[in-house]
């Protein structure tokens, strides 16, 4: 007979995806990380200018590798120029 409980165990790959990937972060938090004002993000979202976001229902939310990949990308041109 099989173990019912055997379904519900998580496999090596997926507990290492769920550490691997961190929390999303709220506009607050992504805010006070770059240094700018809450609105200013609500600005660059708009313009299509800022990191990804994402919608959680009404919520907007940040993945932070993703925040991370637009701000090195922000620090690509040569300012030896």
């Amino acid at each position: 007979m099989p173990n019912p409980s055997a379904r519900h165990t998580r496999t090596p790959a997926a507990t290492a995806d769920a550490t691997r990937r961190g929390p999303l972060a709220t506009p607050a938090e992504v805010a006070a990380y770059l240094g700018v004002p809450v609105k200013t993000l609500y600005q660059w979202k708009y313009r299509g200018i800022g990191p990804n976001v994402h919608k959680v229902g009404r919520h907007l939310r940040y993945r932070w590798h993703e925040v991370d990949a637009w701000l090195n990308a922000q620090a690509t041109y040569d300012l030896a120029v």
